[in-house]
């Protein structure tokens, strides 16, 4: 029986799961050490492979899928807050090195794009973006039905898009920057300031808000370049209740042009290992 692994790394969370027949059979999830430096994820990541108990299978397929900018197998973080220390980090050779199998990696976020495609929201459309906010921003793209796959890395990179004040997207709309914006403005963390907001709280409606209008923007530009005809909305931020509805409005006040059709992503957080596993088989 064909059996697969998926490694899903996160900025604050990965995952492991075992798939057979394209079901998951077997998981576990663990705290990502990202300020502790990629070799101590390789580590993490060991143990759990290891504790899937699959090692010695002779038929077996492994993807990874981790939150970065990927070329030849090797990672760049470019937010340190996220993932510190990941500069041209080999971790495709680290892994397979580490547990004695080959491996292929994906994006994290093109992985659910791929996924939400195949399985979820995006069935039936030709051009789908898969857009994740979380501890940081990132997407995937379906165009004219495939993944979009760029050589130099950089083919959905909506978090390092600038926005009018210079900084990036991820920096002003992440859930990384709602935090940091939170402990400004005396809220614990992110969560407390978005609760706040929710509960009629005007300060922090105003920094929750912003935020979701940042990624209104960008959404509003790549409707028209791209001409995308669903989005997929994901992560530990966007799948927050309330968000989905702030984001729609937020997109109803521009002209009809701009407009696109916002879902919340169908196989929630496990969009990322259901498009590895595709991809690792079929691809």
């Amino acid at each position: 029986m064909k059996k697969t692994i998926v490694f899903d790394i996160g900025g604050t969370q990965s995952r492991i799961a075992l798939f057979e027949n394209g079901q998951i059979v077997w998981r576990k999830q663990i705290t990502t050490p990202s300020q502790a430096g990629p070799d101590a994820t390789v580590d993490v990541m060991a143990q759990l492979f290891f504790a899937s108990n699959v090692a010695g299978h002779t038929d077996l397929a492994i993807g990874a899928a981790v939150t970065g900018h990927i070329v030849d197998g090797c990672v760049t973080a470019h937010n340190p807050d996220i993932l510190r220390d990941w500069q041209r980090y080999p971790l495709q050779h680290r892994l397979a090195e580490r547990i004695n199998h080959p491996v292929r990696l994906f994006n994290d976020a093109r992985a659910a794009a791929w996924g939400e495609y195949r399985f979820g929201t995006g069935q039936g459309f030709d051009e789908f973006l898969f857009l994740t906010v979380s501890t940081g921003v990132g997407a995937g793209l379906i165009l004219g039905k495939r993944l979009h796959i760029a050589k130099n890395g950089f083919d959905a990179e909506i978090g390092e898009m600038k926005t009018d004040n210079g900084q990036t997207l991820e920096n002003r709309a992440s859930g990384t920057a709602l935090g940091l914006l939170a402990m400004q403005q005396g809220y614990e963390n992110a969560k407390a300031l978005c609760d706040a907001a929710d509960q009629g709280d005007e300060n922090a409606d105003r920094i929750y808000q912003a935020s979701i209008r940042e990624i209104a923007r960008k959404l509003a530009d790549l409707a028209v370049m791209l001409g995308i005809q669903r989005v997929a909305l994901g992560g530990s931020v966007g799948l927050r209740s309330g968000y989905l509805q702030r984001l729609r409005q937020e997109m109803a006040s521009y002209p009809g042009i701009y407009q696109i059709d916002i879902v919340a992503a169908q196989l929630g957080h496990d969009a990322g290992l259901v498009g590895v596993a595709d991809l690792v088989i079929t691809d």
